[in-house]
């Protein structure tokens, strides 16, 4: 018996061995990543934290725990995290070292509605999101409740609004003027306090090079504040009121 002792032990050791270095690897493809890198693509993770990104992705690996991480649906997860209203799109990868990471892409606000109803923005692609508690959009403001091809209308006219620079700063909020046949626009300012009467989308590039010329002119003079609206439904002219 003495003579197979020694074997006995070498294969009970190399057996031991064996078992503990598949219970690691086992246990490593399906540990928690306490660390997913995430980036985000659209700059600060403003709407969205990394915590929040985070945390939903580990829900969603513990939902799966028993699947290695190599076989995860990738795809599964990426559209996860599009159910997030805040996420526009989201992109899953896995490191060489076998981490998770994700890159997201979040709503990008055009307009805040705030009527007596409810309270949202839309997204530049016309997607309705909930305020953020993290952050608050500098975007224009309206109280109208909007819908049918006025809302088509108002989105657009947001996003030209949110690409120009000097809009951006100068426009605080959107509203349908009253009793318009068609989608006709009045737009609130932040320096001087006027009412611009934007009328219907048509025109747009003239109507913004109009009042960027009045603007630039008035801002000159320091004549702003002695106008009340500015009127840019005529043809070469902005017709305004003191």
């Amino acid at each position: 018996m003495r003579k197979y002792e020694h074997t006995i032990k070498f294969t009970l050791l190399a057996a031991v061995i064996v078992f503990l270095y598949g219970f690691a690897a086992h246990r490593n493809s399906l540990k928690e990543s306490k660390e997913i890198k995430v980036i985000f693509e659209n700059g600060d993770n403003l709407f969205v934290s990394y915590e929040t990104v985070n945390k939903l992705l580990i829900q969603n690996l513990e939902a799966n725990k028993y699947q290695s991480k190599e076989n995860l649906n990738l795809n599964n997860l990426e559209q996860f995290l599009r159910n997030n209203e805040m996420i526009e799109n989201a992109e899953i990868f896995l490191t060489i070292s076998g981490e998770l990471g994700a890159i997201i892409t979040q709503r990008t606000p055009v307009l805040r509605v705030a009527n007596e109803t409810e309270t949202y923005y839309y997204d530049k692609l016309g997607i309705k999101m909930p305020l953020s508690d993290n952050y608050s959009a500098r975007v224009p403001i309206t109280s109208d409740i909007i819908s049918g091809h006025g809302e088509i209308d108002i989105i657009r006219l947001s996003n030209i609004i949110k690409n120009d620079e000097f809009l951006r700063k100068q426009i605080i909020g959107i509203d349908q003027m009253p009793n318009s046949k068609n989608n006709q626009f009045e737009l609130k300012t932040r320096v001087g306090d006027q009412k611009i009467i934007f009328g219907d989308l048509s025109r747009m590039e003239e109507k913004i090079a109009k009042l960027k010329v009045f603007y630039q002119k008035m801002m000159l003079d320091s004549t702003i504040k002695d106008y009340k609206t500015i009127n840019l439904k005529f043809h070469n002219q902005i017709v305004c009121e003191k």
